[in-house]
């Protein structure tokens, strides 16, 4: 009787396996920016709040605006094709081995090396990259060279697996450039660096198992959360890649379930793990050991009606050590946090709750957003500014496409985030991962406007301006954050203000092939009187996404 119930649950489980490859598309993908405007104009359904998303879930979307091609404009129609050229590939239903070198595949798509068979494929691109950058007088050359590919094992595509390499090398007036104060992503120095040479590399990768209406995935990669122009509050992608374990599960079409839990860098030396290595004095003679930091995060998607999304979720950093509450998927975090450390703030860890509304073509052409996030909050003193804790950030923006003239995108945001966001009692529960932000780069006490204009004149060429004043406080103290009443007041302690005007265009030749330019200017004003003005320009050439 066991073997006969073993056996039904084995083949009804079997028999729902989705037939799709659970491989993660980087997120800098150009197709994100397509499709995402698309759905903004009623055209097609992207879940695009956390990103990555899948190659499977991308040509989903791809398809069905197949579908609807009489709708396109001419230049959507060629970028269409364009991006099916990419992601159509894994419907092939070849069964017989072929192995390929330096050819167009089925679709014309030129592939680097590809072996197929009926359970098993990969795919493998090199990776090669050439930028030179002017920051105020300062020049810096980059190289960069690496490879990704990418596969599935088994007839019905339930494993998938990816891995993406890419080292870094930087000469010129290295040691004056700022990787802290825009968004670039933060990096992981290799070897010996000097003021003229700067080395570092990326590395991501995943293996992933598809089942019906989710996967599961064992990882190392960036995860994002909800919307920002040229920032988000929540999760962004300024932290280097971490290791995670990840969960994703759609029931149906109106609810989707993530989450995840990460390994986090804390940079801080555990004093009682180091010791001595007792060879000779050889590299200091000691074994260092970094206090381990963990980071937890579920959320829920919810579509009420067609292009209305609101997610809700919450995240905790802890330290210390692995905690089996925190793999809990459907956990209460805080509240399991709040019982298992007696209600002792020295002994929890660092909670955050966090919201997204999204409102897609509602209003014709247009996209609608807010972002939440809070870090702490005194619900019975929000209005009280002798009492109140709102330690909480918030995003609001919004962007009308097609005005004017079709492909042409023009819209704005605010971004407020309030002191002590992200900052912590304990120094290895911060919003951390490498001393850079999970959250928006700038930290807490700031605020950012942002004009933009988005224009495609023809296919895979993107032109982008944007207009940016941000305005930026103190850091302040752990005193001051939690003993300090009434808390001090946004943009205490002000350090600058900041406009900028960026241009940038980017053109995708053939896949993957990527050239682009962009020209910066920006005027500080510091707190002391003194104004300061410098361009940033960039110009080069990339095979490979960074």
């Amino acid at each position: 009787m066991k073997k006969q119930l073993l056996s039904i649950i084995l083949i009804s489980f079997l028999t729902n396996v989705s037939f799709g490859q659970a491989i993660w598309e980087n997120s800098n993908a150009n197709v994100y920016p397509f499709l995402s405007r698309l759905s903004q104009k009623g055209l097609v359904e992207f879940n695009d709040i956390i990103q990555p998303q899948t190659r499977t879930c991308i040509l989903k979307s791809l398809q069905d605006l197949k579908e609807k091609v009489a709708l396109l404009s001419q230049v959507e129609k060629l970028e269409l094709h364009f991006y099916l050229q990419e992601f159509d590939t894994i419907q092939y239903k070849e069964n017989k081995e072929s192995i390929s070198f330096f050819k167009k595949d089925l679709n014309k798509r030129w592939r680097t090396f590809k072996v197929k068979s009926k359970e098993f494929e990969i795919n493998a691109d090199p990776i090669l990259g050439i930028k030179s950058m002017i920051v105020d007088k300062n020049k810096i050359q980059q190289i960069s060279n690496g490879f990704e590919l990418w596969g599935s094992i088994g007839t019905n595509k339930k494993w998938a697996f990816e891995l993406y390499y890419r080292d870094y090398t930087e000469t010129g007036d290295v040691a004056k450039y700022d990787r802290i104060n825009n968004t670039e992503t933060g990096i992981i120095l290799v070897g010996n660096n000097t003021k003229n040479q700067t080395n570092y590399s990326e590395i991501r990768g995943n293996i992933s198992y598809a089942f019906k209406n989710g996967l599961i995935s064992l990882g190392k990669d960036h995860i994002t959360w909800g919307y920002g122009e040229n920032g988000k509050i929540v999760l962004s992608d300024k932290a280097p890649s971490f290791p995670y374990i990840r969960l994703d599960y759609t029931p149906n079409k109106w609810l989707h379930f993530n989450y995840f839990n990460a390994w986090l860098n804390s940079n801080i030396i555990d004093s009682n793990a180091t010791y001595n290595t007792h060879t000779g004095g050889v590299m200091g003679d000691i074994r260092y050991f970094y206090l381990p930091k963990f980071m937890a995060s579920h959320s829920i998607t919810l579509k009420p009606i067609k292009g209305l999304d609101i997610a809700i979720g919450e995240s905790i950093v802890y330290s210390d050590r692995m905690d089996i509450g925190f793999l809990l998927p459907i956990n209460l975090f805080k509240i399991y946090d709040n019982n298992k450390s007696n209600y002792l703030i020295n002994a929890g860890s660092n909670g955050q709750y966090f919201l997204q509304v999204n409102s897609r073509n509602h209003i014709k052409n247009t996209h609608l957003y807010s972002s939440l996030f809070i870090d702490e909050i005194k619900v019975s003193a929000i209005f009280d500014k002798k009492q109140s804790r709102n330690q909480l950030g918030y995003t609001v923006g919004g962007s009308v496409t097609d005005i004017f003239t079709n492909y042409l995108t023009a819209g704005a945001e605010y971004t407020r985030v309030n002191p002590f966001v992200y900052t912590n009692l304990i120094p290895a529960q911060s919003y951390t991962q490498y001393d850079y932000q999970l959250g928006d780069w700038m930290g807490n006490n700031f605020d950012r406007i942002i004009i933009f204009s988005k224009y495609t004149p023809i296919p895979k060429l993107n032109l982008y301006a944007r207009f940016q004043k941000t305005r930026k406080g103190g850091s302040g103290t752990i005193f001051q954050q939690y003993l300090v009443q009434p808390l001090p007041s946004f943009l205490f302690d002000f350090q600058k203000q900041t406009e900028s005007i960026f241009i940038k265009a980017t053109y995708e030749w053939i896949n993957n092939l990527y050239f682009l330019a962009s020209i910066e200017n920006v005027q500080n004003s510091y707190n002391n009187g003194t104004n300061y003005k410098y361009n940033k320009v960039q110009i080069g050439f990339s095979y490979g996404l960074n």
